[in-house]
């Protein structure tokens, strides 16, 4: 079946330009082309489409502005912005509700790979299983009230590392948490961090703000899944997973939205647990005992009681939050990294290394020589087998505690 692809743009011009460009993909797509953000909304409440790629700087309604009514009336819909503007406050207004950012000119072959990355993930997110999962949740759990807070300061024009510190001290039990994790040997800090605007500086505020989530999220599921899941253990784990893709994209000389992204995905890999273990606890006592009594892994006996993985609901879960696709893909596909569409060694890839290194870490530190578990078709097409004991040599030195 033809994906079916609206481009939105105010100048004639550049539509018509993109229609002759794109004409030999009418075999795999079926493209609509309006002008305008109001015509593009009035489109989409007659016709159905997959994908909606939009300008951002347009004079009736901006990209940012149609994104977010798209989002709200038609939420299944991919959403990505072309643009040739680099316009700080109209990106901030719109990175909520894009899932992609692309800037004009753009080659075919970036869009093209942007379109199909973008939804197979939303197929995934859709399937039927997860659907039903949800549905029986009746909500899914919102964007606690500090993470929220430091992200309307993050997208402001004023926003400051020193605002992100002080919203986080004006929580007592928060900032003793932030402090008590940026000091533990998990991040291995040369000096001790005395405030979270200091750990804001060290770790910068997408890490901080990853950490402020994981630990709201960890304690609110804290004593309805405390029966079912070691929910220390989970967290330690999630944490060390999240450093360890950082230390990976690093050493890899990853630029640093990809090492900070590379943390954040690691860190929130495992939260579909606590969502499953809190929201079917009679179903997630029974996965737990079957991977005790069995063997098997947790992601292969949630799909046979459940017919869904926690990888699937921790990224559905993200998805609605507005965490960028690649973030998403880290967490949906940790467990299966080729089913992702990627022509490079990206998020989903590192945290799957991460999540088993960080096991084998635990039990032998620094002195493992195979990690067993993983993708070895993904590991053999990206050459990552020799870099796997590279990668275990410079592991920071907090871990082998």
């Amino acid at each position: 079946m033809k994906r079916r692809i609206l481009f939105v743009d105010d100048e004639p011009s550049i539509l018509k330009g993109l229609q002759r460009n794109l004409r030999p993909l009418r075999k795999e797509w079926e493209m609509a082309f309006e002008a305008g953000g109001t015509n593009a909304l009035a489109r989409l409440e007659k016709d159905p489409f997959d994908v909606i790629i939009s300008d951002l700087r347009m004079p009736d309604m901006d990209g940012g502005q149609l994104l977010g009514q798209v989002q709200e009336k038609f939420p299944k819909m991919v959403r990505i912005i072309l643009s040739g503007h680099a316009d700080r406050k109209l990106a901030m207004r719109a990175v909520t509700a894009a899932h992609q950012f692309l800037s004009k000119p753009c080659e075919k072959p970036v869009l093209v790979s942007a379109v199909n990355r973008a939804c197979s993930l939303r197929d995934l997110m859709n399937k039927k299983a997860v659907e039903n999962v949800v549905t029986a949740m009746g909500t899914m759990p919102s964007l606690p009230e500090v993470y929220t807070r430091i992200m309307d300061a993050v997208t402001s024009d004023n926003t400051s590392v020193a605002m992100v510190g002080e919203i986080i001290s004006e929580d007592i039990g928060m900032t003793a948490k932030v402090l008590q994790l940026v000091n533990s040997s998990f991040f291995a800090m040369p000096r001790h961090v005395a405030t979270p605007s200091e750990a804001a500086v060290i770790l910068g505020i997408d890490v901080l703000k990853t950490l402020v989530l994981t630990l709201e999220v960890f304690s609110a599921y804290k004593k309805s899944t405390m029966d079912i899941l070691s929910i220390g253990k989970v967290h330690a784990h999630c944490i060390n997973t999240g450093i360890l893709a950082q230390t990976i994209a690093r050493i890899e000389k990853r630029d640093k939205t990809v090492t900070d992204n590379a943390m954040i995905a690691g860190v929130l890999h495992d939260l579909g647990r606590l969502i499953l273990a809190d929201r079917f606890p009679d179903e997630y006592k029974n996965i737990m005992d079957r991977v005790r009594q069995e063997g098997c892994r947790v992601h292969e006996a949630e799909a046979e009681v459940l017919g869904v993985s926690h990888a699937q609901i921790g990224g559905y879960l993200l998805g609605l939050w507005g965490f960028p696709d690649n973030i998403v893909e880290g967490v949906v596909y940790h467990h299966n990294p080729l089913d992702c569409i990627t022509d490079t060694f990206d998020l989903c890839g590192m945290v799957h290394i991460a999540n088993i290194m960080e096991y084998y870490e635990r039990r032998m530190p620094g002195r493992w020589e195979q990690l067993e578990g993983l993708d070895k078709t993904y590991i053999n097409q990206f050459g990552l087998s020799r870099r796997i004991h590279l990668w275990r040599d410079q592991l920071p030195s907090g871990l082998r505690g």
